[in-house]
């Protein structure tokens, strides 16, 4: 069943993205998290975070060529202060009515402080405003997205076209990755 309420607040939270000083109304501007789209500046940061959870066997490694293409999908989370990026998420729009957030990684010693929510939430945001109203997930922490909305669905469920990635996965045809979706 669509969240309408979820859609609303995606909307509004498209609207925080785009103009992130005057939406900030009660909440100080220290408090704000620099969540924004990448930049081709933080392509390598963004592999190198990827790459350090894909060695875990968190996640599919991306190439540098990979992420050049895909670049407009990302959104990071930087840091004041800090050289690089703490945060990468990607939405990546996989048909006329569907989309994958991917690429979610927070350095480690991040975790836990609510930037990888802020990440979804943007990227979330983003497929309300482009109509995008099924977006799903291939991954190994089905709470943490269950907690944003997400439910978990049989994999067959999802088209044969969102495959193409997972051949390159040295656990292919054994993937054992769970898939969420979100319907608003």
């Amino acid at each position: 069943m669509p969240d309408t309420g979820f859609r609303r607040h995606a909307e509004l939270n498209v609207q925080r993205i785009k103009n992130p000083v005057s939406s900030m109304c009660s909440i100080e501007r220290s408090q704000e998290m620099p969540i924004r789209k990448a930049k081709i500046s933080d392509v390598r940061d963004i592999q190198k975070l990827i790459e350090r959870s894909a060695k875990k066997g968190e996640m599919l490694p991306r190439s540098l060529s990979e992420l050049y293409d895909n670049l407009r999908d990302h959104y990071v989370y930087v840091e004041d202060g800090l050289e690089g990026i703490v945060g990468t998420c990607a939405m990546h729009i996989c048909w006329e009515d569907l989309a994958e957030v991917r690429s979610l990684v927070v350095q480690e010693e991040y975790q836990r402080r609510g930037i990888g929510s802020r990440l979804i939430d943007a990227c979330l945001s983003e497929a309300v405003s482009l109509g995008l109203y099924r977006i799903f997930a291939l991954t190994y922490r089905p709470d943490f997205f269950k907690s944003h909305g997400f439910r978990v669905v049989d994999k067959t469920a999802l088209p044969h076209k969102i495959w193409a990635d997972c051949i390159k996965c040295v656990k292919f045809p054994e993937c054992d990755e769970v898939a969420v979706l979100l319907e608003v």
